[in-house]
């Protein structure tokens, strides 16, 4: 009887340990699979449903063709709120609520980098290949020679003309393509007297030159240290500036929708800005076949002045807080960093031009658009884009714009003088960043 009853009991216990291991194998399956899913997931946080969230969707998809496994869990954010919680994050120096991938402003990135440098992980060694984007983009999102960001869109400058008013004062496109400020400002004059419009309409002085600033290697900032006074392409930026304002050949906005109703309504015969801006233009559907792209003109007598600017963009960083920093490498080395078939559907698709040096050799890239008369402009603002001087604006480029901003101002509106508001800009630089 006893032993019956030990083996009842030995067999009990043997089906207990057996429920018991199937139950633990169940669980160790269900965590695999979480552990697995986690393992091939990537967050990001970006901003605009119909530009940059799309580009995410479609690099996600195009990584997905060789990693069926792989996700991304894409978080829209309003982008001052992504900066906001970026530095919530660093100065509690607690990174554990930021995701993997997030896109920043590349006028941001020296900012951040130089103030929280805990925010990122180094992307130098990734193994994406640098040289293959544009050097005046990648020196946004470039460090004391140390890589924090891939490049998304092109802000290349172009400037773009009214084909049909500048024919109609006797001159062709070709007339402005590669010109420097000087024989620009004479060729312009035709244009104004013949059409009565200004040639060129801007928003906000500092921007233009700004871009005149890049467009000869002429960083406000050597060294990290504020750079003005000695800065000679600065001083004839600004010289250029003021002769365009008091000759006519350019108004000044301060009003957006002023600035963009003058292209679409034909008061102005052309703009400089980032190639963004053509969205606008091409809101005026009457105006197809009237605009052309060419390059900006560039300083007079200033050594290394080139034709060739950036303007606005921005970049994917990877957070110090990814955990699986090969995969967020391997994604973004295979789209944004690797794949024409990805910035060939972006272009139609979500409007965003490539700063991705291979994309200008597509098929896509080099499609002619009727609206600007026949002109592959794409390929143009690509080959626009890997002429840009790369520069160091260092980490107070919104002081550094502010300070222009006013001085600029007091010069063209208040007859002051040049040097003299270009030292007052100097002090109130150095003021500000504390030398």
């Amino acid at each position: 009887m006893k032993k019956k009853v030990l083996s009842a009991l030995l067999v009990a216990a043997m089906s207990v340990s057996v429920l018991a291991g199937c139950g633990s194998k169940s669980d160790n399956n269900t965590d695999a699979k979480n552990d697995a899913s986690q393992e091939n997931t990537l967050s990001v946080w970006c901003w605009d449903p119909n530009f940059n969230v799309y580009a995410m969707k479609q690099a996600e998809a195009l990584y997905q063709k060789d990693h069926p496994e792989f996700k991304l869990d894409i978080q829209e954010k309003v982008y001052s709120d992504i900066e906001t919680a970026l530095i919530t994050a660093a100065e509690a120096d607690d990174y554990s609520t930021l995701p993997d991938i997030f896109l920043m402003q590349d006028y941001s990135f020296h900012k951040n980098v130089a103030n929280y440098p805990g925010i990122f992980t180094e992307l130098t060694d990734s193994g994406i290949t640098f040289s293959d984007f544009s050097a005046g983009k990648l020196a946004d999102s470039t460090v004391d020679g140390k890589n924090y960001g891939v490049p998304f869109d092109n802000g290349a400058t172009i400037m773009a003309i009214r084909k049909d008013m500048v024919e109609a004062a006797g001159l062709t496109v070709d007339d402005f393509k590669d010109t420097t400020w000087s024989d620009f400002m004479e060729k312009a004059k035709k244009v104004v007297e013949t059409n009565n419009v200004p040639m060129l309409t801007s928003s906000g002085g500092s921007e233009i030159i700004i871009e005149m600033l890049q467009s000869a290697g002429a960083s406000p900032m050597v060294d990290g240290k504020v750079d003005l006074v000695n800065n000679k392409a600065l001083k004839k930026a600004i010289e250029t500036y003021k002769q365009l304002i008091d000759e006519g050949i350019m108004v000044d906005y301060t009003d957006w929708d002023q600035y963009i109703a003058s292209m679409n309504k034909g008061t102005a015969a052309g703009v400089i800005q980032g190639c963004w801006i053509m969205s606008s233009i091409q809101a005026a559907d009457d105006q197809a076949g009237n605009w052309s792209i060419v390059n900006m003109p560039k300083l007079d007598d200033v050594d290394g002045a080139t034709n060739y600017a950036n303007c606005g963009g921005a970049s994917w960083a990877v957070s110090s807080n990814c955990k699986n920093t090969d995969l967020a490498y391997d994604f973004l080395k295979t789209t944004f960093g690797g794949s024409v078939e990805l910035y060939d559907d972006l272009l139609p698709n979500a409007g965003a031009i490539a700063s991705y040096l291979p994309a200008a050799e597509s098929d896509v890239y080099n499609e002619t658009s009727d609206f600007y008369a026949g002109q592959a402009v794409y390929k143009d603002i690509v080959d626009f884009a890997g002429k840009v001087p790369g520069i160091d604006y260092g980490a107070y480029y919104s002081d550094v714009r502010s300070a222009l901003t006013d001085a600029i101002t007091n010069v063209v509106q208040n007859g002051a003088d040049i040097d003299s508001e270009i030292k007052k800009a100097q002090d109130t630089v150095e003021f500000n960043i504390g030398e």
